[in-house]
């Protein structure tokens, strides 16, 4: 019981002492500035956009790993995982590397097209399409796998094409874990920070997302950080309790 209590602790005391340093007098006013506003729009606005990258991507990726037929399935399900536990940092630098100015497809986009990705809030969206997507995926292929592929055989049998079967018969057998994915996703997208800074920079009303505002904030103003990062807080509260009820049925 003693080291249950202590995780506990250890897991919920810095929560608490955010709420406990937080500059309630002054919150809204600090909540309502400029800064904290254009930073909360564009983190919006491009975890949206990354949560749209994700589904057109994930979802036919997530229906590849669970009902595909195609070798080495393991391998390319742990590939589509490592961005989990790729430091952030690393996964910015090797969006660099790939679609920067100098980058093994970057270069071309810029030579050819004239399109520089890196430190624009294209870049944003990318970055964190890059480090959200593997969430969406997961839960996807796990509902497909939890789906009876019986109804899709039966709708191939009377006639209907792949496509078909899929928009009509799978995709919404699997909805429930499609809006989990997306809800996670989303999240994930919003929180991100490394591959953020690292690929698109930190540029004011630009790239300057929640997460960096919070780091800016850190250095000059603290009350600042505390009431975005009580805004982060609040989102991912929102989150799970969205989600509660999957996460009940899971442990029942």
């Amino acid at each position: 019981m003693v080291p249950a209590v202590i995780g506990l602790v250890f897991l919920v005391g810095p929560l608490v002492g955010l709420l406990v340093r937080a500059p309630w007098g002054t919150m809204p006013d600090r909540l309502f500035s400029a800064e904290v506003l254009t930073a909360l729009r564009l983190s919006l606005v491009c975890a949206t956009l990354a949560t749209v990258v994700c589904l057109l991507l994930g979802i036919p990726l997530a229906w590849l790993l669970a009902r595909g037929d195609v070798p080495a399935r393991g391998v390319l399900r742990a590939l589509v995982t490592v961005p989990l536990v790729l430091p952030p940092v690393v996964g910015g630098v090797a969006l660099l590397l790939v679609l920067g100015r100098r980058g093994l497809v970057g270069q071309y986009l810029y030579e050819w097209f004239g399109v520089s990705l890196p430190f624009t809030t294209t870049g944003v969206v990318i970055a964190e399409a890059f480090v959200a997507m593997p969430f969406l995926v997961i839960s996807v292929e796990g509902a497909l796998r939890a789906a009876d592929p019986r109804f899709e055989e039966a709708a191939a049998t009377l006639g209907a094409s792949r496509w078909l079967t899929f928009r009509r018969v799978t995709l919404p057998s699997v909805l429930p874990g499609v809006i989990a994915g997306s809800v996670l996703c989303w999240a994930r997208a919003l929180g991100e920070f490394g591959a953020t800074i690292t690929f698109a920079g930190n540029f004011p009303g630009k790239t300057t997302t929640m997460p960096l505002a919070v780091y800016l904030a850190l250095e000059t103003d603290p009350e600042a950080a505390i009431v975005l990062s009580l805004v982060l807080l609040a989102v991912s509260v929102i989150v799970l309790v969205a989600l509660r009820e999957r996460w009940i049925r899971g442990a029942a």
